[in-house]
Order: C-alpha cells, then sequence, then structure tokens
C-alpha cells in the first residue's frame, strides 16, 4: 500500500505550472489586472477618450475608462497589448490541468477571481483554508493524496496588523465584489453598516465564505472600513500571515495570483488548531492532521526539514498555550504518521 501524502507532478506539469505562473504574474500587474477585452474610443463633445470593454466574471459586459487619447494612454494601451497578446490565460491553466495539476471548482474560482479583481489580494488579502493548501501543492510541484475536498473558501487578512495599501483612486469593497457574481451570497451579518464575516447562499447551504483575522484582545469583531468588510477573530491565525507566499489558483476558465500562507507555517498551524475543533467539525480536525502530515512529508523528502522545524519551534516558543496545542496536535499526527517522528522536523 502506498503511505505517500503525495505525488510528484511530471516535469512538463511543473513547466506548464511555471509558464502559467510568470504569465498570470505579468499579466496581472498590468493596470487592467487581467480582464479580458478590447480598447475602443470614444469621441465627447469633440474630445477622444479611451475605454476598455470587456466581459467581467460574472459575465457582463462592462466599459472602463481608461483616459483621454493622448500619449500617455496610447503607450498604455500598446504595453497592454504587447503584453496581453500572447496570455490568453485559460488555455494555458487548461494545459497544466490536463498535465496533472490541481485545479479548483469554478464555482469557488470565480469567487476568489472576482475578489482578485477588486484588488483584495493586492490589499493584503491571504487565502487560507483548503484552497491555499491545493495551490500550495502546485507550488511544490506535487499533488495531493489526501485533504484537498472542501466546500468552504476561505479568507484571512492581517487586519490592523499591517498596513493597507491601496491606489488613491479605489474604495475597495469585498461586498460589492460578492455581489456582482450574482451567485446569491449574503452576509450572516452586518456590523455598522459593513458586511458581515462570513457569507452563506441559502439555495446552497454548502457554498460558505469566511473572513478571518488574528484574535484580538476583547476578541471582537474586526472592521476594515477600508476594505468594506469585518472580519471574525480567531485564535493563532497570526501564525499563518507571517511571510505569505504568491501561488497560482487555477481553474478550466483561467487563474488568478493569491497570496496564501507559507507552506511550513501553514503545516504547523494546522496541528495548533486540530485540537480546537468542536465535536461537530471533526472531519475538519481529520482534513487538518492530513493536511499538516503531507507537508510535514513533503518537506523531510525534500531536504526542507529544517524549514518546517524552525517554524515549529517558533510557535513553541510563543507560550505555555501554543505548546500546549503544538505538542496535542503532533501527538495526534505521530499517532496516524509514525514515520514523520524524525528529529529532523521537530528538533527533539
Amino acid at each position: 500500500m502506498d503511505s505517500s501524502l503525495f505525488h510528484e507532478l511530471s516535469l512538463t506539469a511543473q513547466t506548464a505550472y511555471a509558464e502559467l505562473a510568470e504569465q498570470t504574474r505579468a499579466f496581472e500587474l498590468e493596470s487592467l489586472a487581467g480582464l479580458n477585452g478590447s480598447f475602443h474610443t470614444r469621441t465627447i463633445h469633440g474630445r477622444r477618450y479611451v475605454y476598455f470593454g470587456y466581459r467581467d466574471v460574472d459575465g457582463k459586459q462592462r466599459m472602463a475608462y481608461v483616459g483621454p487619447d493622448d500619449k500617455r494612454v496610447k503607450a498604455l494601451v500598446e504595453r497592454f497589448r504587447k503584453v496581453k497578446a500572447p496570455r490568453q490565460l485559460a488555455p494555458v491553466a487548461q494545459s497544466a490541468q490536463a498535465l496533472g495539476c490541481s485545479a479548483t471548482p469554478l464555482k469557488h474560482y470565480r469567487i476568489v477571481k472576482q475578489l482578485s479583481a477588486y484588488g483584495f489580494f493586492g490589499a493584503g488579502g491571504v487565502l487560507i483554508g483548503t484552497h491555499a493548501f491545493v495551490a500550495m501543492g502546485n507550488l511544490l510541484g506535487v499533488r495531493w493524496a489526501a485533504g484537498e475536498r472542501t466546500q468552504d473558501v476561505d479568507f484571512a487578512h492581517a487586519g490592523r496588523n499591517v498596513s493597507i495599501a491601496l491606489p488613491a483612486n479605489l474604495k475597495l469593497s469585498v461586498h460589492d465584489a460578492l455581489s456582482s457574481l450574482e451567485m446569491g451570497l449574503l452576509p450572516i451579518q452586518e456590523f455598522s453598516g459593513v458586511a458581515g464575516a462570513q457569507y452563506r447562499n441559502p439555495a446552497d447551504p454548502e457554498l460558505r465564505l469566511d473572513f478571518l483575522t488574528s484574535q484580538t484582545r476583547s476578541g471582537s469583531i474586526v472592521v476594515l472600513e477600508e476594505l468594506g468588510l469585518a472580519l471574525q477573530p480567531l485564535k493563532f491565525m497570526e501564525f499563518s500571515l507571517i511571510r505569505t507566499t504568491q501561488a497560482v489558483l487555477l481553474s478550466r476558465s483561467g487563474a488568478c495570483m493569491v497570496n496564501i500562507p507559507a507552506p511550513e507555517r501553514y503545516a504547523v498551524h494546522k496541528l495548533i488548531v486540530h485540537g480546537e475543533r468542536p465535536v461537530a467539525q471533526r472531519v475538519k480536525a481529520v482534513k487538518d492532521l492530513e493536511q499538516a502530515a503531507a507537508l510535514a512529508q513533503w518537506h523531510l523528502a525534500n531536504g526542507l526539514a529544517g524549514r518546517f522545524r524552525e517554524a515549529w519551534e517558533e510557535a513553541l516558543a510563543r507560550g505555555p498555550g501554543w505548546r500546549k496545542r503544538c505538542t496535542e496536535g503532533r501527538r495526534a499526527l505521530l499517532k496516524k504518521h509514525p514515520e514523520l517522528s524524525a528529529r529532523k522536523l521537530w528538533g527533539d
């Protein structure tokens, strides 16, 4: 019986992912954030203006104002066309998927892509949970053997612990981004006129969005007016929001760059929260262990156990409560995966 918790992607698949990541990153650096469409000029009151017509993620035709038809805007259009011409992302994403990379269900991808288009990740948002784990596998060049299935889409933000940089002319609204999808997603609560930290579709109870942040001293909801969003504090969440990295989330319809936790910190965080799950969430608790185990095994197999151990030792050093939960999580992990008891991972 194969005890491996991951399988190496072929070199061809890894190359396809690298190409997709390069194209996606370059494409999203452009001021129009990867929207598919074309430029048009209109003459209004005797002066020519440039617009960008595109079909949004929600399928609606939209027009974005670019600027007056002058040298600066013409240079922007030309630069955009040079970058855009070879970067139709859907075919590259489909090729990567066909070669073995893991794709995200279209329903979930549409949500993440829309938030990306609205600037959520540029404003410090982080994709967490199983969708981050799936994206992490592609980034690491593997396909996970377990722990990839989920109906939730989870996001986090470091809240007031980081500075949020937004373009001066952009007022980001997560609620507007989700509403524009017309997927029936409604905030469970509203706080002082700001959309709530959880979204549900009454007609699709399995689809759930959670917006989380680090635990606050008061334990109260954190409201970020600049994001039009309320965040639910979660104990130990800050550990995953330090030294985040980027990965491509791909679907058969395209790809987008997302911020995700560092793999080693994600794994250790899963061990910490494993015992925090209530009885009603035992399935998630099992998935926590499987994901942590898969990442521990990957670090061990790729000569990066020291990186995992560094994150583990940092968590232990955060205090008695952290040490207690770390120890309990490791005990549960090794009970199921004794082959991961190597000192290289844990340093004791």
